[in-house]
């Protein structure tokens, strides 16, 4: 206890709670974000096209469903507020999954996701707001909030495989209410230390305030019968999803094309070609707790000696290796740096996306070398996890910085919601590619292997395309993505007129 004191006692009060917090607010997520695809399809008997199509509707809600949360906090609920909110509407979520009907689940998911989504900003906002502008130590608290994120992770993961086991659902599914009744009680006995600072609520008068906290209250329970008569037509409600984005990016087009100040229209410009490739790699990235886990289950073989590795297991490769890998690839970086080298935005989009496409390609070699009863070795599915894994640290932790370098101040929050949005439209071609797999249901790994060399095969050269284009691209790129402001043409010709003495 002292030891945990003295870590956090250099931070503002308040941090070292949010860290806990954040771990056990994960397990519920990891649980679920691991385990839906293979409950539907083993325990719901639903098809593997109506299970990833899910899978791909539950990643767009969760993402789109956080900017929402961003504007309810603070403004109608405090963040404290909606947080513990949404954690009660999780723990419910997770209680009438746990009973095991398809009735339940759709009610149950209705729930969780609601309160998954509309809660994860609250944590990010009830920690920035503990420190200053200018307070040094504001990195620090969220690269300790990240790790917490990702001990929930592992450990949500690790449960999730054990009980996945005997396919005791129902005990896991009451685990996940667990951890996150226990994120709750940590909320409630630090709800002073959480109270929200320099928000819009705290400007209204009282009744107004009342007022807000009333619609408050009514949004959060109205969103519920929203998602689950949304998620009864997950056809319907992709497409609707997708139409929203293709509106988002013909709007974005359409204010870079008008933009008035030179130097911002191609940092906007940027910003779109890079939007691209993160689609294409965000696409293949959440494949894994979708159709990369199928072809786990169905179509690898497991047993590591006398272990045999559960699915949910796969997963907590990705965590390891960022927790890992991100320092040492930050060293790395140092390094190169100081020698010379030049490692950009650009660039590490560009390798991303090959490393993406490695990950993807390596799958179908692995196919050609199977035994006899046609499941490819592990080491060739923990190979395409690390490749991605690396990818993910390129690209994932300069995303949303690259907002604050290119993003004009008018339009950052409608660029950094979009970039957010990009990665929900991922989750959605995620579930149409994870579609394609074969149904296991009375078939060999060896009758179903040349559709998935097929498939893998197919989004790896994907990938591979849209990354030399980005390799091909870097000069441009290079010259648009630009922090100095530029002269004016007529202002430049002024000021080489020679003047008369």
């Amino acid at each position: 206890m002292q030891s945990r004191k003295r870590l956090f006692s250099a931070a503002p009060e308040g941090t070292a709670v949010l860290f806990f917090i954040q771990i056990f607010a994960t397990l519920g997520f990891a649980v679920l974000y691991s385990t839906l695809v293979l409950y539907a399809t083993k325990h719901l008997q639903l098809s593997v096209k109506m299970a990833t199509t899910l899978m791909g509707v539950f990643g767009a809600f969760n993402y789109g469903l956080h900017l929402f949360g961003g504007y309810l906090g603070g403004r109608f609920l405090s963040n404290r507020n909606l947080f513990v909110g949404g954690m009660a509407l999780q723990v419910i979520g997770c209680g009438c999954i746990a009973v095991g009907t398809a009735a339940l689940f759709y009610i149950g998911l209705a729930f969780f996701l609601t309160g998954s989504g509309l809660n994860v900003t609250c944590i990010n906002m009830m920690l920035t707001q503990r420190f200053t502008p200018e307070d040094p130590r504001r990195e620090g608290a969220f690269l300790w909030n990240y790790a917490g994120m990702n001990v929930g992770f592992f450990v949500g993961f690790a449960v999730a495989g054990y009980f996945q086991g005997t396919q005791s659902y129902a005990s896991l599914f009451i685990f996940a209410t667990l951890g996150n009744f226990v994120a709750i009680i940590l909320a409630v006995l630090s709800w002073k230390t959480l109270v929200d600072r320099n928000t819009p609520l705290l400007e209204a008068k009282s009744k107004q305030f009342r007022l807000r906290l009333l619609a408050g209250i009514g949004i959060l329970i109205g969103t519920i019968p929203v998602v689950w008569l949304m998620l009864q037509r997950p056809g319907m409600t992709e497409t609707l999803i997708k139409g929203i984005c293709a509106a988002v990016a013909l709007t974005l087009i359409y204010l870079t094309l008008r933009h008035p100040d030179r130097r911002e229209r191609r940092n906007m410009t940027a910003y779109l070609i890079l939007t691209i490739g993160s689609l294409s790699f965000w696409s293949l990235y959440q494949m894994a707790p979708s159709g990369l886990q199928l072809f786990a289950v169905n179509n690898v073989n497991l047993m590591i000696g006398h272990v045999e590795i559960q699915p949910q297991w796969i997963q907590n490769i990705n965590t390891v290796c960022i927790v890992l890998g991100g320092p040492l690839l930050a060293s790395f970086f140092t390094r190169m740096r100081a020698g010379g080298w030049r490692i950009d935005i650009p660039k590490q989009f560009a390798t991303s996306l090959i490393l993406m496409a490695l990950g993807f390609l390596i799958l179908p070699l692995g196919i050609k070398l199977a035994g006899v009863d046609g499941k490819s070795a592990f080491v060739w599915l923990f190979m395409s996890y690390v490749l991605q894994s690396v990818g993910e640290l390129l690209i994932s932790p300069i995303g949303y910085a690259m907002i604050g370098k290119l993003a004009p101040k008018q339009y950052q929050g409608v660029m950094m919601g979009s970039w957010m949005l990009v990665t929900g439209l991922a989750s959605l071609f995620a579930g149409d590619f994870s579609g394609m797999i074969p149904e296991p249901n009375g078939t060999t790994a060896v009758a179903t292997n040349p559709e998935y060399v097929k498939l893998f095969g197919a989004l790896g050269v994907g990938s591979l395309v849209v990354g030399v284009a980005l390799v091909v691209l870097i000069p441009f790129l290079r010259r648009l993505i630009s922090d100095k402001a530029e002269i004016p043409p007529e202002e430049m010709a002024m000021a080489t007129v020679v003047p008369v003495v």
